[in-house]
């Protein structure tokens, strides 16, 4: 891992970011009858909803990129043979339109460690070995007597088993991302763009659901 000084990034997003999420994890199951699963789904309503306004962001931004792709087009065609005047018209037009390709793909990057926490902290907890926890409890904040009480925590919910794989979840993640994807993905008339798009559409649904 890169080292801030003599503290390792990796130390430090434990320490700012996932020891948070876990100890807020068993609090909440807590208050949610010792259901776990109700406290993943109640947990990804609201982070969802916090997020919100970056995935609003980024549905505006797609739907404008969407919106000047043709005059995007007009100008590689009539500057065909002038790539350095085509590339300025371009910029000069996304500026004027207040439209830029980062404003489509910036959101979903700042959401994805979100939700990478969370999956961690979901792991975590459940410890299914051992050795993970014997890790949970160094991660526990001490001066939350809750958060020890609280364990282990009950890995049945419905269907489910929360600590094992279950084919029909992945999937279904899977393909939710897919159309989530499919619906912020601007279409383009550039086939470079066009491939690139395609490959984002399929590598986050497909790393999801792994």
């Amino acid at each position: 891992l890169s080292e801030v000084g003599s503290v390792g990034i990796g130390e430090i997003w434990d320490l700012i970011i996932l020891n948070p999420m876990v100890n807020v994890l068993i609090i909440v199951s807590d208050y949610l009858f010792d259901n776990f699963g109700l406290t993943i789904i109640v947990l990804t309503i609201l982070i969802s909803l916090a997020m919100y306004p970056l995935t609003l962001k980024q549905l505006k931004a797609s739907k404008a990129m969407q919106e000047v792709q043709g005059r995007v087009a007009e100008i590689k065609k009539k500057y065909a043979k002038d790539r350095q005047k085509a590339a300025e018209e371009q910029m000069k037009l996304l500026k004027e339109s207040g439209v830029s390709y980062a404003g489509c793909i910036l959101p979903m990057l700042i959401q994805m460690p979100v939700w990478i926490v969370l999956y961690q902290a979901i792991t975590l907890v459940l410890a299914v070995s051992p050795e993970s926890f014997l890790d949970l409890s160094q991660r526990l904040y001490s001066n939350w007597p809750a958060v020890f009480t609280q364990l282990p925590l009950g890995q049945r919910f419905l269907w489910l088993n929360l600590g094992a794989p279950d084919m029909i979840m992945a999937f279904l993640t899977g393909a939710s991302m897919w159309v989530q994807q499919k619906m912020m993905t601007p279409a383009s008339v550039d086939p470079q763009q066009r491939a690139q798009s395609e490959m984002m559409q399929w590598m986050m649904p497909i790393m999801f659901g792994i």
